[in-house]
């Protein structure tokens, strides 16, 4: 029955959508105004609200370009700040946001901003880093007042755009014509062993949406060892799973396929803030017998947050591991990697 349950919702979505076809017209046709940048801006986005893996692959892109000079720049999600700020040695996530947050810790060669205004912030990264070369757009598909040299549409494999439908009946942020605006599509989450067949069923119907020619390319999760950041030393296939991210369920199917039990599963909305009473409820609940010995594992995007200074003598006290996640392109990554690296070549030596 559950698939009948958007018709109820469909005249709010063509109102919606009709607003956001006629926004993108006033872009398209130059009625609204929509900034050119002469250095590279790539811009990595979806038509979905949350889940596609865009993290990831922003990632993946700061390792590939690691002979450039680049910045990140995100909208900051649910951070408590406002404004362009560079992040430095003071930032924490609650000023920056979990994912550009986890761009600072883990890349510390990359310049990494947020900014709701994506004009003014690129403008701001201009005069204060010297030598800037490359700009990643986090996010930024329906971000039109920029115009992206290279725009990069991340959709996922388990819930595609092209079967979805727009807000509120769907979770598609605009209709589907937005794939046209995309340089390239990245079907994320795919299985590893994905078949020639499928991938070409996948395309087909990609295709009927962007611009003709528009490369279509695979890519999966790999998952490595979990990494402790709280005061276990060894692990055990007993676990609480402790998430707040928007779609956890390739996660969990991962560490039931490595013979992990997950005695329960904290939910918490993506993006969450943790508190010590989140912790505090960790904390009891491993003192029950059912839980004893128990590991708990988490994200890294996660473990930012619950590494920040308020939290961390919490967390060090509790067995607490992330699972590290890294985007693995699949047949033609190659390929992938020359677009890329080539279109940036060009412009930055322009």
């Amino acid at each position: 029955m559950h698939k009948y349950l958007h018709i109820p919702l469909w005249p709010f979505s063509q109102l919606y959508g009709g607003i956001m076809r006629l926004r993108n017209l006033g872009y398209d046709k130059g009625l609204l105004a929509s900034r050119h940048f002469q250095i590279p801006v790539i811009a990595v986005g979806n038509l979905t609200v949350g889940g596609t893996g865009k993290t990831p692959h922003v990632e993946y892109l700061l390792r590939l370009l690691h002979n450039y000079k680049v910045a990140t720049l995100s909208r900051g999600y649910k951070r408590q700040s406002k404004g362009f700020i560079l992040a430095d040695a003071s930032s924490s996530a609650a000023i920056l946001g979990d994912e550009p947050f986890q761009y600072h810790l883990d890349f510390k060669e990359v310049e990494v901003a947020v900014c709701e205004d994506r004009v003014k912030g690129i403008e701001q990264l201009q005069k204060q880093v010297p030598g800037l070369e490359v700009v990643l757009l986090d996010d930024a598909m329906q971000h039109r007042p920029v115009q992206p040299s290279l725009n990069i549409l991340i959709t996922d494999y388990n819930r595609p755009f092209y079967n979805d439908h727009v807000l509120p009946a769907g979770r598609l942020r605009e209709p589907r014509s937005g794939a046209q605006r995309a340089d390239a599509v990245i079907v994320s989450k795919c299985p590893a062993g994905m078949g020639q067949q499928e991938r070409e069923q996948i395309l087909e119907q990609v295709q009927k949406y962007t611009l003709p020619d528009t490369p279509v390319f695979f890519s999966s999760f790999a998952y490595g060892a979990p990494v402790a950041i709280g005061n276990a030393l060894s692990l055990s296939k007993k676990a609480v799973l402790l998430t707040g991210i928007a779609n956890a369920e390739p996660l969990k199917n991962y560490l039931r396929s490595q013979g992990y039990t997950l005695l329960k599963h904290y939910a918490y909305p993506d993006h969450h803030l943790y508190t010590s009473d989140n912790l505090q409820e960790l904390t009891e609940l491993l003192q029950k017998p059912a839980y004893a010995g128990a590991t708990i594992l988490t994200t890294r995007k996660d473990a930012v947050k619950l590494t920040d200074a308020a939290l961390e003598p919490l967390t060090k006290q509790l067995p607490i591991f992330y699972v590290p996640i890294e985007v693995k392109i699949l047949s033609g990554g190659d390929k992938f990697d020359q677009l890329v690296l080539q279109h940036v070549e060009r412009l930055v030596h322009a």
